[in-house]
């Protein structure tokens, strides 16, 4: 069990960090401001004359470094630190201008992101990164400098700082040059901010946004410390009085008086991360996380104060209760419960930011935990008027992750809260899917799937479509009129008014489910399976069950899928005797789904298998008997398939085969699982269908499962005795299926196929067929036994 964090991190940081480390990180430089120059004040002459020889000096030796081919690791230290003093002299001269000027011509910036990205990155042994950072702090207060070049900086020095290996893996680490070089990166950042005078609150939010793409970084130490980073730049952020924030972030022309809260773009997607990584498994991660989400608390509950005027009467309590909302805030236990303490006090862009990073969290790839950021979208699901007031946006974020999320809760979320904006803001959802994918590729077809999985949302999806159809601009969504069709039919039998067969009457006219393109056809497909859940609507369907069939002949396993479910349910609210003719239609169609590789489509094509038998009445009784027995042996054999549920459906099926054939035998054995006995009854009870029996097997020896390939082996050599042709031609042409098994993966199946090939090759007197002749030449293990 993970250790848990401390209740209040920022203390425990404090005093967790190496005792050489201050907790305020010192400026690169001392700010120098320069005092007027006196006549007859030598002193002050001479002082301004070294500072301009040591210019002149520093500028020297950046010449002859950069020129240098060479450059070893004292020189490079010099080199930042020489950029550090020239800065601080420029600025005492109040000459930044040329500064500027000779920056831009050698490319200062430029070579301190080639010095900062020559470090090695599995091991930190020098000051260099420190140094570097410190020099990009000093570049920073010289005006214009980094215009244009602080992201390629920071990005930089990020890769070279974050994707270090974990300090307790770095051979010859001084503790104290690992925390150096972070408070170098923090003052650094802090400068940044702070000497970009107006334009400071966005060069804050630019630096947390590029901190932000870190977090989500595989590797648990990147994440720390990026984390980290936003930690110390949010208390900066929650430190500033409003005063200083207005002078700071908003500009200096700005009137502290005026109560307007600031707004931060960034802060849902900040809040979002940081939610997830407080509960993620490093308690590490979690603790720095929380003492983030502290600072952004308090930031947010000062602007709340900031809207109202000093001498409003609510002032002073607002800000009694604002230390007790954050000690409350700190107890909370769970990722909803933090969700929803700083939902209330964002705006909705905000909260939309915050469950776009929880869907996006819900990727296959992603590092953060599927079921705190599923409990983001809880809360988001509870109060939908507060959460998801910018549809567009989520539908975006939707669309985009909706094929990169296969975890079975996150995909339950997913779906919930697609079905919850269709339920409620039908036109938005439609409209905003519609122009993201007017050609329905397969994440889109994945959304229209799960918005017509319901009979509530169907409906309102079908109106929309509808209205949207009757808008000459927008029928290029939909390529024919018989595709409009398809809709415009699916809308008729949602709707109570029309009857079944005056239904009936106006499909015989389109026959629209003929020729649908694949994508509508999957679509539909799914539209009539949910329609299909009603006894109503499921009468109505009767008619269009024979197109239904036509269209699985080159389907996919998913539409296959919807298909059969559309069978099953029409035929399951009718009576027998309206459902008998369809039934004795359906079961030829099914056979060849036994082998299908989904496991699902197999279970479910055989239990439909199962109930289509015993629709049947009257007449299409004998009819039934005769296709039910070509369908015995693939029965026989997925009783040995590696999926229990297929097996148990299989035998279920078998079971009721043996009742409506009425072979006693044949319904002992199954019923009773003598899974070894059942070939040789099969055989027995029908001996005119022996050859064919065979000719069934031999697909089954390329089967996938190792189980029906054994299966396969052992009936084709029980089989083999019971021909009536046992010429040599017919028994070479046996072993020489087999024989291809002889290189067979698996050791069980190759020596197997050489046994029964060795007993079928034996010119000695075959024993006469029996139940033990199946045990001694066919079955010689219990492996295949139920």
């Amino acid at each position: 069990m993970a250790e848990r964090p401390p209740s209040r991190p920022r203390v425990a940081w404090e005093e967790n960090r190496a005792p050489q480390e201050s907790s305020s990180p010192p400026e690169p430089h001392e700010v120098c401001v320069p005092k007027p120059l006196q006549i007859g004040a030598p002193s002050a002459a001479s002082s301004w004359l070294a500072l301009y020889r040591k210019e002149k000096e520093s500028m020297q030796f950046i010449q002859v470094f950069l020129k240098s081919s060479e450059k070893e690791t004292a020189q490079k230290m010099r080199f930042l630190e020489t950029i550090c003093t020239l800065c601080k002299a420029a600025r005492c001269k109040g000459l930044s201008r040329g500064l500027n000027a000779f920056c831009h011509k050698f490319e200062l910036a430029e070579n301190i992101k080639a010095l900062l990205e020559e470090e090695p990155r599995d091991h930190l042994q020098t000051a260099v990164r420190q140094q570097a950072m410190l020099a990009i702090a000093a570049l920073s207060k010289v005006e214009m400098v980094l215009e244009g070049k602080k992201k390629s900086l920071l990005e930089a020095c990020f890769k070279s700082v974050f994707l270090l290996p974990p300090k307790t893996d770095m051979q010859g680490l001084d503790t104290t040059l690992y925390f150096e070089t972070l408070d170098a990166m923090d003052t650094m950042l802090r400068t940044l901010v702070l000497s970009s005078s107006a334009s400071g609150f966005t060069e804050l939010q630019t630096i947390l946004q590029m901190l932000l793409t870190f977090t989500n970084c595989q590797s648990a130490v990147v994440c720390e410390r990026a984390v980290g980073r936003i930690g110390r730049l949010s208390d900066l952020l929650a430190s500033c009085s409003s005063v200083e924030v207005w002078s700071i972030f908003v500009g200096d022309d700005a009137s502290p008086a005026c109560h307007t809260e600031i707004h931060m773009p960034v802060l849902g997607q900040l809040l979002g991360h940081l939610i997830l990584c407080r509960t993620c498994k490093s308690w590490e991660i979690s603790w720095v996380a929380l003492d983030a989400l502290h600072h952004l608390f308090r930031f947010i509950l000062q602007q709340k104060c900031t809207t109202l005027p000093e001498d409003n009467a609510e002032h002073p309590q607002r800000q009694r209760e604002q230390e007790a909302a954050i000690t409350s805030w700190l107890s909370l236990p769970s990722t909803s419960n933090t969700t929803m303490a700083f939902g209330k006090y964002l705006q909705p862009s905000e909260r939309t930011d915050i469950v776009l990073v929880a869907i996006e969290a819900m990727r296959d790839s992603s590092i953060y935990d599927k079921e705190e950021a599923s409990s983001i979208l809880d809360v988001a699901v509870r109060e939908p008027a507060s959460w998801l007031t910018e549809v567009p946006n989520i539908m975006r974020c939707i669309y985009e992750n909706m094929e990169h999320v296969h975890t079975a809760s996150a995909r339950h979320s997913l779906d919930r809260l697609l079905l919850l904006m269709t339920d409620q803001c039908p036109m938005e959802v439609v409209t905003s899917l519609l122009k993201l994918s007017p050609s329905c590729d397969s994440a889109a077809l994945a959304m229209w799937d799960v918005m017509l999985s319901q009979p509530h949302t169907l409906e309102k999806v079908l109106r929309e479509l509808l209205s949207k159809l009757q808008d000459q601009q927008l029928r290029r969504v939909f390529s024919s009129n018989t595709e409009d069709a398809c809709i415009h039919h699916l809308a008729l039998l949602a709707s109570s008014d029309i009857k079944p067969e005056e239904f009936a009457g106006l499909y015989k006219v389109h026959r629209y489910l003929r020729r649908p393109s694949l994508a509508l056809l999957s679509l539909v497909l799914r539209g009539l399976v949910t329609l299909s859940q009603r006894p109503e609507t499921a009468r109505k369907m009767l008619v269009l069950l024979p197109d239904i069939m036509e269209t699985q002949q080159n389907a996919n396993s998913g539409n296959k899928m919807k298909a059969l479910l559309v069978f099953r349910n029409v035929i399951g609210h009718m009576k027998r005797k309206e459902a008998s003719p369809t039934a004795l239609q359906l079961v030829d169609k099914l056979p060849p789904l036994f082998d299908d590789q989904s496991s699902q489509l197999r279970e479910l094509s055989i239990c439909l298998f199962r109930d289509v038998m015993q629709t049947v009445v009257g007449n299409d009784k004998q009819q039934m008997r005769k296709n039910v027995r070509r369908s015995l042996l693939p029965l026989f054999f997925h009783m040995s398939d590696q999926s229990e549920s297929v097996a148990k459906a299989s035998q279920e099926a078998l079971l009721v085969a043996a009742k409506l054939l009425k072979w006693k035998q044949l319904k002992r054995l199954t019923q009773t699982q003598q899974t070894g006995r059942i070939g040789e009854c099969l055989l027995v009870q029908d001996r005119s269908r022996v050859e064919e029996y065979l000719s069934q097997s031999l697909p089954y020896l390329k089967d996938a499962q190792v189980t029906l390939r054994e299966a396969a082996v052992r009936f084709i050599g029980l089989a083999a005795r019971h021909l009536r042709d046992k010429s040599e031609e017919k028994l070479s042409e046996i072993c020489n299926a087999l024989q291809l098994l002889e290189k067979d993966a698996e050791l069980s199946v190759s020596s197997l196929a050489a046994e029964t090939m060795l007993t079928l090759r034996s010119p000695t007197e075959q024993p006469p067929s029996g139940w033990t002749l199946w045990a001694l030449c066919c079955w010689p293990c219990k492996a295949g036994q139920k």
